[in-house]
């Protein structure tokens, strides 16, 4: 694998900063922040167990209070990564 190459999620951009996963492009209107609250250990490995989902506005002009479109909490990243990509399709495909 290239070490420039990024992740991806159904052909989006995924990028981790800690507990922090952001999953879009700046580029476009909206993002899904995935922040992992809590993990468990499964053998040797930290498995992510609580997240929240947010879609947000990249827009730098809005105040970051007012990013935040869309919030849920889940159990486990693929029920948080299946919703936030219905979100971000969803916000893409809207006109507003």
């Amino acid at each position: 694998m290239d070490e420039n190459a990024m992740f991806s999620y159904k052909g989006k951009p995924l990028v981790r900063c800690g507990n922090d996963i952001y999953y879009g492009s700046m580029e476009d209107r909206f993002v899904i922040r995935l922040q992992v609250k809590t993990t468990k250990k499964v053998k040797d490995l930290d498995v992510a167990e609580k997240i929240t989902v947010q879609l947000m506005c990249t827009d730098p002009d809005i105040p970051p209070r007012k990013q935040v479109v869309k919030s849920s909490e889940k159990d486990g990243l693929y029920l948080a990564m299946d919703i936030g990509s219905v979100w971000l399709e969803r916000a893409l495909a809207s006109k507003e």
